[in-house]
């Protein structure tokens, strides 16, 4: 049967040029392969939930409930209510988060070895537009649940997105069918037919080139493999020994999952309800929380120019996480360098870009922090709610630059005292000679 096969499909070809290419072993290695387990996983528990959700808010009649609620709520109660439902959506919920933090982690350990440089830049390119897109996916997927919270939650982005100059408006009403409000009967089936068919499959495509480019351009390895193998990749291969560490960790993915969503079940719509005119107290997950953080310490302004309003949900909302992505995609055109690199950098031995990594962590976590301005006001009714703003903006702006300034000056005397031990052991192993 093989010989067959390979007579027609050149397996033997494929075999030697693919299935034996070298894999370096490193444990961060591994962020990216959970990245990609997290997205295995959302499709697959994705297709479970197609296959029982109702994108639709025409009102039915359900046992519990004295009124009508929306078929998009009852067909969450009856996936909550099969058996191993509720713990599936849950699942779905936490692979999520882990596919958006696994992929951030993975950028970040690029970043701080140099892995951008060339020949990778197009790579790097890819990957913060894959970010991006699962960010992008898992806001789609807020609202489907169409409870008083997921309304009011994808309602913070709807207002954001209608906050773009001279576009916003046209480009909200395109991504959710017209205003978003609970009567709009278009918005759930727009935002589910974004959600499980042209997202994933934008991901499908940037995920398939990814892995295409990183077979092509080969994996950088840590620097002990220039003295041991020069010139190659230090590793094992693809088949079979790289494929039993990945079918291993995936299963253990699987399972340590698993039990995350069984023991920490996502969302409960029933403590929300079906939406009402009543907006409820919310916040948004994490990966959005720093752009909440920075939209409540922004002052209100009115700006008009040109017909468009310049106003804080612009600047919060829109501007400073456009920056950032834009100046992430120029990181690689930055470093401009003739030999292509070969081995990861240590994070040590380039305090500039480490220093810069740390302060932009500690930005977003200052900025994550003033998410909850209302939660410390409440909890010091004493606080003004003008200090309290003041104090957060002093952390927002000076924490970053702290942060820069001693990482910086600690990094670079730990690699001047490096370089004046390995001088001394020289100039020892010399004169012993």
């Amino acid at each position: 049967m093989y010989q067959w096969l390979d007579e027609r499909l050149d397996l033997s070809r494929l075999n030697a040029k693919f299935l034996r290419k070298a894999f370096p072993v490193h444990h961060s290695f591994f962020l990216g392969e959970i990245t990609l387990f997290a997205f295995v996983v959302l499709v697959l528990t994705g297709i479970f939930l197609t296959l029982n959700y109702e994108p639709s808010t025409r009102p039915v009649k359900i046992e519990g409930y004295n009124d009508p609620v929306p078929a998009a709520y009852a067909s969450i109660l009856y996936i909550d209510s099969l058996p191993f439902g509720a713990v599936l959506r849950s699942l779905h919920h936490w692979s999520a988060h882990i596919m958006i933090a696994a992929a951030f982690l993975h950028m970040l350990r690029i970043h701080l070895t140099g892995a951008y440089k060339k020949p990778r830049e197009l790579n790097w390119l890819i990957g913060i537009v894959l970010l991006v897109l699962a960010i992008v996916t898992a806001f789609t997927g807020y609202a489907l649940p169409f409870d008083n919270y997921a309304l009011t939650a994808t309602g913070i982005g709807y207002h954001i997105g209608e906050a773009a100059p001279w576009l916003g408006k046209a480009m909200s009403a395109i991504l959710f069918a017209g205003e978003l409000e609970a009567s709009n009967t278009k918005t759930i089936p727009r935002l589910f037919s974004i959600h499980v068919l042209w997202l994933p499959l934008l991901l499908i495509a940037m995920i398939g080139a990814h892995l295409l480019l990183m077979v092509k351009q080969k994996h950088t390895q840590p620097k002990y493999a220039e003295k041991v193998a020069p010139g190659r990749i230090l590793g094992v291969p693809a088949m079979p020994q790289q494929a039993v560490m990945m079918g291993v960790l995936f299963l253990v993915y699987v399972a340590v999952t698993t039990f995350i969503a069984g023991a920490f079940l996502a969302h409960p719509v029933e403590a929300f309800g079906p939406p009402t005119p009543n907006t409820p107290s919310v916040k948004p997950d994490w990966y959005f929380m720093w752009i909440y953080g920075i939209l409540q310490i922004l002052p209100q302004w009115d700006l008009k120019i040109l017909g468009a309003n310049f106003g804080p949900q612009f600047v919060g909302g829109i501007l400073v996480p456009t920056l950032i992505i834009v100046g992430a995609m120029a990181i690689p055109f930055l470093e401009p360098q003739k030999e292509k690199q070969r081995y990861l950098e240590l994070p040590s031995q380039h305090p500039r870009r480490t220093s810069f990594v740390l302060a932009m962590l500690m930005f977003y976590i200052m900025a994550t922090l003033a998410g909850y301005k209302i939660d410390f006001l409440n909890a010091n009714p004493n606080l003004s709610s003008g200090t309290l703003i003041a104090i957060l903006w002093v952390l927002l702006i000076v924490a970053p630059i702290l942060t820069y300034v001693i990482s910086y000056i600690l990094m670079k005397a730990a690699y001047r005292g490096r370089e004046v031990e390995l001088e001394f052991t020289g100039r020892a192993s010399a004169a012993d000679d």
